[in-house]
């Protein structure tokens, strides 16, 4: 994904209407695709209801954003620990 696109909002991407399915996919850890296409079908069948239920998860999606944001991952490198400082930290605690 573009860099330009992580730091622009959900629904103010070019490729989302209101970023629900994007945004059901993150946080369930799959393809919006596989909602995008059944949204789809459902808006031929039904299109009241489909937009309807599209609307409603948005106003879902929309407060669980609001209401548990993601926290920032802080990365901290590791540091290799040595057999010398291992033998050091046994020293201490005999």
């Amino acid at each position: 994904m573009d860099a330009q696109q992580d730091r622009i909002a959900l629904p103010l991407r070019n490729h989302t209407i209101l970023g629900v399915c994007e945004a059901i996919g993150e946080d369930f850890g799959f393809n919006p695709v596989f909602l995008r296409v059944p949204f789809a079908a459902s808006v031929l069948w039904s299109p009241l209801i489909a937009i309807a239920a599209y609307l409603a998860l948005g106003a879902v999606v929309l407060a669980s954003r609001l209401l548990f944001p993601q926290r920032k991952v802080v990365r901290v490198a590791a540091v290799p620990v040595t057999a010398a400082n291992q033998q050091v930290e046994l020293a201490k605690a005999a």
